[in-house]
Formats: structure tokens, C-alpha cells, sequence
């Protein structure tokens, strides 16, 4: 299966909540969109990689993607290295994306900015011909996806572009809210963290109707992209 855009991320909840309202808004005008999650979020404070994995379906259902797989890397603790580039290379090759999405290149968790420049680096390495990987014992041809962007999370990281998804945040939402283990439960007798508080489920909401103020809509995700972006004229602006 080919895919327009596959969106990675460091843990299962990474890419909804960087990105769940504009991936819903390509899958809705009939792009094919598939999620890689590289760990099973087994350091998480709350719940477990088990439960994790239950909830990452069920997200991914509320998305309606494609496909959504997991790698396992070892959660916090994964390299940059050529183990795990060739690994991901293999999943750029056999889905072929024309656009990835991965985390912000900089942010509080040390896996998202990890997780940022590993994915980064696998992309401009998949188009790379004298490197040979195999899938399912056969020989996969090289690719290199048009564009990497970043979405933004933690941290307030000025967008280079941002995307309205004001029809879409509602989608958004209940994707995150899948995760029941990880968010602001006020029933949950399991350690806090800065996840698990209520501003931060808020501000979910409050930072996308931000960036939508900005451009005059209701609501919108921003991202980050490592070359110019550039449009075909200026009617695709809004």
C-alpha cells in the first residue's frame, strides 16, 4: 500500500495530539494516512505498554488511518544510529509516503527531539540507492519522501506553517481522549505528571483555537519544516 503521509512519533499519543486534527482533515479529502509509533510508551507514568497498545487502535479507528504499526524501540532510551534508521527506512520504502510528519525538533520529553532528527535522518537516507534493505525476503527499492514536517507539542515553538482544521478538532479530540490511561482523570488514583493535569488537556484546545486566531480561523495545528515551503500560486493561501 502506498500512503500520501505517514505520521511518526517517539510514543503512541505523539502524533494526535500533534497532529490528529490535520491528519483527520487529509484522510477526510481522501488522502491515504498511516501512523508509526517507534516505542510502546512502556516508561510512561501512567498505565502500561499493554494498555497502550489497546488504546493506539482505538485511536487510530477514530482517525480512520490506514494502517498504524509500531517498531518497539526501547522508550527514553533508543539512538540515532544505524540500527534504527534502517528500520524506519524499511517502513519509508514499503509505504512510500510523499509527505512525513514527525515530532518537534525540540521539546521537554528528550525522546521527541530524539525521535525528531532519528526520522529526519532515515528520510534522506531511504532515497539513498546503495543502501540495500529487504522486506519479506525481497530487495526494496529506494525512497525519499517530498517533505518532512514537524508538528509542534510541548513546547510554543513558532509555527513556519500552519493548517486549518477548524471541522476537524472535535475528531481530534476524541482521538486523544483514547488514551484514558494518560490524561486528566480526576478519578485516577496513579501518579501525576504534567500530562495528566487538566491544563494540559485544555491546552489542546486553547493552543489550536490560538493558532487559528491567528489566521482568521476557528481553529488550527502549526508545524515546522526543514526547507522553504513553497506554493504553486497565491491561491493556495487563505
Amino acid at each position: 500500500m502506498k500512503l500520501d503521509i505517514l505520521a511518526i512519533g517517539a510514543h503512541p499519543d505523539d502524533v494526535e495530539l500533534g497532529c490528529g486534527a490535520t491528519i483527520a482533515k487529509e484522510i477526510n479529502s481522501g488522502k491515504k494516512v498511516g501512523i508509526l509509533d517507534l516505542t510502546k510508551g512502556e516508561l510512561g507514568t501512567r498505565g502500561s505498554a499493554e494498555i497502550r497498545e489497546k488504546e493506539a487502535k482505538d485511536a487510530a479507528e477514530i482517525l480512520k488511518v490506514d494502517v498504524r504499526e509500531n517498531l518497539g524501540f526501547a522508550d527514553g532510551f533508543f539512538k540515532n544510529d544505524k540500527t534504527n534508521q534502517l528500520e524506519i527506512i524499511k517502513i519509508i520504502r514499503k509505504y512510500k509516503p510523499e509527505i512525513v510528519l514527525c515530532n518537534a525538533i525540540d521539546d521537554r520529553h528528550i525522546d521527541h527531539g530524539k525521535g525528531s532528527k532519528l526520522v529526519s535522518d532515515a528520510c534522506f537516507l531511504s532515497g539513498l540507492i546503495k543502501i540495500e534493505t529487504q522486506l519479506n525476503n525481497k530487495l526494496q527499492d529506494a525512497w525519499r519522501p517530498k517533505q518532512v514536517y514537524h508538528y509542534i507539542q510541548w513546547k510554543n515553538i513558532e509555527p513556519d506553517f500552519v493548517v486549518d482544521v477548524s471541522d476537524f478538532i472535535d475528531i481530534k479530540i476524541k482521538a486523544v481522549k483514547a488514551y484514558s490511561s494518560q490524561f486528566y482523570n480526576p478519578e485516577s488514583k496513579e501518579p501525576i505528571s504534567p500530562i495528566t493535569s487538566k491544563n494540559f488537556f485544555d491546552s489542546i484546545e486553547y493552543r489550536a483555537k490560538d493558532l487559528g486566531r491567528l489566521i482568521g480561523t476557528d481553529f488550527a495545528e502549526g508545524f515546522t519544516t526543514e526547507r522553504y515551503v513553497a506554493i504553486k500560486s497565491f491561491d493556495n493561501l487563505i
